[in-house]
């Protein structure tokens, strides 16, 4: 089994925002040479987190922010956490950091309407995402 390690580059504009790096993963299992396995997208952050979901309408990703913001409000009282971010950590502990998404004949395997996103909960920031592509 060959192992390689990719490290991809984000950076946000908004407070809260859903960035597709569907095609950046991709290029990424692309040039690793790697067919048949798995790839691990890994997000080393507390206030930003990974996850899959609809990536054909754009009214998807502003919806899963909505909910999330009405879900865990960014102020609410009785946040302790000094920073002011409370909010970040919640829903990145919501969502999670890593997803792992199967690989075939050196593509991606995900739904017709699928993308990888990373989520941003506290930016905007410059961020980092760590791939583990492993296979054939």
């Amino acid at each position: 089994m060959k192992i390689v390690q990719k490290e991809l580059h984000i950076s946000s504009k908004n407070r809260d925002q859903m960035i597709d790096i569907t095609s950046q993963v991709g290029s990424a299992v692309s040039k690793s040479g790697i067919s048949d396995g798995d790839v691990i997208v890994y997000c080393p952050h507390t206030t930003a987190a990974i996850t899959i979901n609809e990536n054909a309408d754009p009214s998807v990703p502003h919806d899963i922010l909505l909910t999330l913001s009405e879900l865990v409000p960014p102020h609410r009282a009785g946040y302790r956490h000094y920073e002011g971010n409370s909010d970040a950590h919640a829903k990145s502990s919501i969502l999670g950091c890593s997803e792992q998404v199967l690989l075939k004949g050196g593509k991606l395997v995900l739904g017709t309407w699928q993308g990888i996103f990373f989520c941003e909960f506290d930016g905007p920031r410059s961020r980092r995402v760590v791939l583990q592509i492993r296979g054939e």
